[in-house]
């Protein structure tokens, strides 16, 4: 099974530092969802890991969270893409739980519901702790500059690299994709991807 684990807020969509409290808020990155669709139709199943502090400080509901989510699978249906599932802590810092990252609890539910190792495993994200705790369970740590990315400099990237060895850095997750793709068909001995290629040109 080839898996791929990502953030949400700033990975997919737009973060704001009031926190994402309702489905109107919920705005997709532009090209983030395509970049999923493209994924999946190479084979690719894509699973969220979130912190929802959200929900235990009170902001928001279950129910308006479900909502957030019933709007990203209906945006991503209609280009052609999914998510498998959504993993999601509700904790707030003091609870002290083991599924608010940069603790890999929430990554540990992840491999033993699909039964997979997570060895290798891309995740994608956009601030520290999303690398941690991919790293921390074995995965492939890759770093979006969108988000809160999205403000840090160049120095302050590569400090944040240096905390997580072996990140690779992305422009956006459109970017993740296209090298994901690639790099994979690379490692089959594939020939370039000529739509791909047309894309690049075009771009």
């Amino acid at each position: 099974m080839k898996l791929v684990i990502l953030d949400r807020d700033g990975t997919i969509n737009e973060d704001r530092d009031d926190y994402v409290k309702s489905p109107d808020e919920w705005i997709p990155i532009p090209g983030a969802l395509e970049a999923i669709a493209r994924l999946n139709h190479a084979g690719w199943h894509a699973v969220v890991a979130s912190n929802q502090s959200g929900i235990g400080r009170g902001l928001f509901d279950m129910s308006t969270l479900n909502a957030m989510h019933l709007k990203l699978h209906q945006l991503l249906a209609k280009q052609g893409g999914r998510i498998d599932a959504v993993f999601f802590c509700p904790h707030t810092p003091s609870d002290g739980c083991d599924c608010r990252k940069p603790m890999p609890g929430l990554f540990k539910q992840i491999g033993e519901r699909y039964g997979v190792d997570l060895t290798q495993v891309p995740v994608v994200g956009d601030v520290l702790r999303d690398l941690q705790a991919g790293s921390a369970a074995g995965c492939q740590p890759h770093l979006v500059r969108t988000g809160k990315a999205a403000r840090m400099s160049d120095a302050q990237i590569d400090e944040l690299c240096t905390q997580v060895p072996g990140t690779r850095v992305h422009q956006d997750l459109d970017a993740f994709a296209d090298w994901l793709i690639a790099h994979e068909r690379e490692v089959l001995g594939l020939p370039a991807d000529p739509e791909a290629t047309g894309r690049k040109r075009d771009a």
